[in-house]
């Protein structure tokens, strides 16, 4: 779909459509990809396309308040992107610190709530507090819970967890034959929010690049061609009517979902 060539009727009516239709993800989560190819098909310098991609996140932080989302968690900058020309590194710094400091008060009068999940103490210092600062004001919000992945690597967020856990067990908290699925999760970034339902990956990669590699165990994936600036309402309603459409099995049959529903 393309929203440009739909009116503002028409994207009421589609979203009123999918709510009425329900199944609606409780947890999307999104690997926004594609900036910086965005820019070079346009013969720009990539912070060019990052700066697009800003008015995608929030074109869709605002969709998903309005479809009745409750979490939404964006893959914003990796520990991998460290390793990104120290330029482009620097740009997406000052790049989410002005966001920050642009976009709160709106997020306060959309009644989302802001958290953020990954090593962010690597982060320069001004970015930080402003990010810090936005949770803390949005922190009694009961809308939307939007969590930015900032120096996010997943497979150093399951370190962390047996590295808390087994502090605990070395402090004699825990009985090492108590540790579950339920434990172990509650020692994620993500403990108190609930695994994706949906995970949307934009510009067509097939990968989840260190994403939330524990907590995507079951969710649905959606893969999509489009770059993440061109990424909108309109794709991302494309990517829901795809999830209403699936049955979700968890390891069972699909007799005995039926069965149970």
């Amino acid at each position: 779909m393309n929203e440009k060539k739909i009116n503002k009727k028409d994207i009421n009516t589609i979203r009123e459509s999918l709510k009425k239709q329900g199944n609606i993800p409780n947890h999307i989560a999104i690997i926004m990809d594609g900036n910086g190819r965005w820019a070079k098909q346009r013969k720009r310098p990539r912070v060019f396309g990052h700066n697009e991609g800003i008015n995608s996140v929030r074109a869709i932080t605002e969709e998903c308040g309005k479809l009745g989302v409750n979490y939404l968690t964006l893959y914003t900058f990796s520990t991998e992107n460290w390793s990104r020309p120290k330029d482009e590194v620097t740009a997406l710094m000052r790049l989410l610190l002005k966001t920050i400091r642009k976009e709160i008060d709106k997020l306060n009068k959309n009644n989302v709530k802001l958290s953020l999940i990954g090593h962010t103490s690597d982060l320069p210092e001004k970015s930080l507090k402003a990010l810090m600062d936005g949770a803390d004001s949005t922190r009694n919000n009961t809308g939307l819970n939007l969590n930015l992945a900032l120096s996010y690597s997943s497979r150093q967020e399951i370190l962390d967890a047996v590295k808390n856990i087994s502090t605990e067990i070395k402090h004699g908290n825990y009985d090492i034959n108590n540790i579950d699925e339920k434990l172990f999760s509650e020692h994620l970034y993500t403990g108190n929010k609930p695994d994706p339902d949906l995970l949307i990956r934009t510009s067509g990669e097939m990968r989840l690049s260190n994403f939330l590699l524990w907590q995507l165990a079951y969710s649905e994936i959606y893969v999509t061609p489009v770059l993440w600036p061109d990424f909108r309402n309109m794709e991302l309603f494309d990517a829901i009517i795809d999830y209403q459409k699936r049955e979700r099995r968890f390891g069972k049959t699909s007799e005995q979902i039926t069965k149970e529903s």
